[in-house]
């Protein structure tokens, strides 16, 4: 760009430099000179066209590469976010499950709670018969001993 800009100032300063006509206003230009700064011209245009299709190739070459790059944090951030909802789905999961296993629990605890009492009241009640019949047998061995016997 710098090369094409120096070419058109130099254009610039040819016309300036040529000598005007009388009345006119015109100037007298060497023909051989203009076409030597065309010439100069035609060559630079395609040194900058060239530049610019450098430059734009370079950016969109970044800009695809920031495509590609903001396209891999955002599949890493749905695998992250997956992850932690599957994580969090798990946690829940074990919580319900674990919820059902304390109920459970209490649920038997109880049963074997009042299977215990039930069963102490079996054995209480078993007890108090052995000791009515005891009783029974002691008193009918006190009424078979002459009443003199008894204190």
């Amino acid at each position: 760009m710098r090369e094409f800009l120096l070419l058109i100032d130099t254009l610039e300063d040819t016309v300036e430099d040529a000598k005007s006509e009388a009345l006119t206003g015109c100037a007298r230009v060497g023909r051989h000179e203009l076409y030597a700064i065309v010439d100069e011209l035609r060559r630079a245009i395609p040194e900058e066209i060239q530049h610019a299709h450098w430059i734009a190739a370079e950016r969109d070459e970044m800009l695809a590469q920031a495509r590609r790059e903001a396209e891999r944090t955002l599949q890493e951030a749905r695998q992250e976010s997956a992850r932690l909802l599957g994580a969090e789905e798990l946690t829940k999961h074990a919580e319900r499950r674990a919820s059902t296993f304390l109920d459970k629990a209490r649920l038997h605890k109880r049963d074997i709670h009042l299977d215990a009492e039930s069963y102490a009241d079996d054995i209480l009640k078993n007890v108090e018969s052995y000791f009515e019949r005891l009783a029974a047998v002691v008193q009918r061995g006190r009424d078979r001993l002459p009443d003199g016997a008894r204190a």
